[in-house]
């Protein structure tokens, strides 16, 4: 209706006009069909034009993604080798006769952070076999602690941004009562239910630390992961950190 009424604006009063010229058989110049091409023309424009922007715009949240993510493994990777180095150091100063085996052990751990981890996604299988390597020598490190981690018999073929759950883990370890009293635990577990995964881990909390209080726990870890939560599952993800009891709990829900 407000198409034909704009014909209506522009066309009334305007009668359609008969030209002539020598050796051309005369022709109508209709202000109906003239508006027509003009509007379609001005659509047609317009829309090569938004399709031209909204692919810049694209490239442009695809190039700043694929950055973020870089930087945000290259932050997380010293992260891991530095916490993890500390406790092959405490082993070595034990004279185990087994450091050489937890050496060959984080040599395979980094080779899947340096190169399977460039992908963007790698298999959830491979993913846990990481982590079950990390609850590995943190075990070793306190043997008389109850690090645990379950996971299903039938894990299913699904893909996942690499190293999604380590800062989860590497929080626990950190701020874990098992670093300083024997059959403290960490446990940790991955499941699934209603098409989602889940992945809760939970640990005895240190006491508190009066000099340590203004500094947030988790650090870069816990910030990494919001952060890669955004970005990979954008309304598809629930974090929920919580302390009870003098236990902290950390649960991620995604639906993959």
């Amino acid at each position: 209706m407000a198409v034909s009424w704009v014909f209506a604006q522009f066309t009334a009063g305007m009668p359609s006009h008969r030209f002539f010229a020598t050796g051309y058989v005369g022709f109508f110049m209709d202000w109906n069909m003239i508006l027509t091409d003009a509007i379609a023309f001005l659509c047609v424009a317009f829309s090569r034009f938004s399709y031209t922007n909204e692919v810049q715009r694209h490239k442009v949240e695809t190039d700043h993604l694929h950055l973020q993510l870089n930087l945000l493994k290259t932050q997380l990777q010293p992260h891991f080798l530095f916490n993890t180095l500390n406790s092959l150091y405490g082993m070595s100063l034990t004279g185990s006769k087994e450091t050489p085996r937890f050496i060959l052990l984080l040599s395979q751990m980094m080779q899947y952070i340096l190169y399977d981890c460039d992908q963007e996604e790698v298999d959830l299988k491979e993913e846990l076999v990481f982590l079950e390597g990390y609850f590995e020598l943190e075990q070793k490190k306190f043997p008389h602690a109850n690090i645990v981690m379950k996971v299903p018999e039938a894990i299913p073929e699904l893909k996942i941004p690499p190293l999604l759950f380590l800062p989860l883990v590497e929080n626990s370890f950190k701020h874990g009562k098992h670093k300083l009293e024997n059959d403290a635990k960490v446990f940790a577990e991955l499941s699934f239910k209603d098409d989602q995964l889940i992945f809760r881990i939970e640990n005895e909390m240190l006491p508190a630390n009066p000099l340590q209080l203004k500094n947030k726990r988790g650090g870069i870890g816990l910030s990494n992961i919001k952060k890669r939560l955004e970005l990979y599952y954008p309304n598809s993800n629930q974090l929920s950190l919580t302390e009870e009891d003098h236990i902290f709990v950390a649960e991620l829900i995604i639906k993959p």
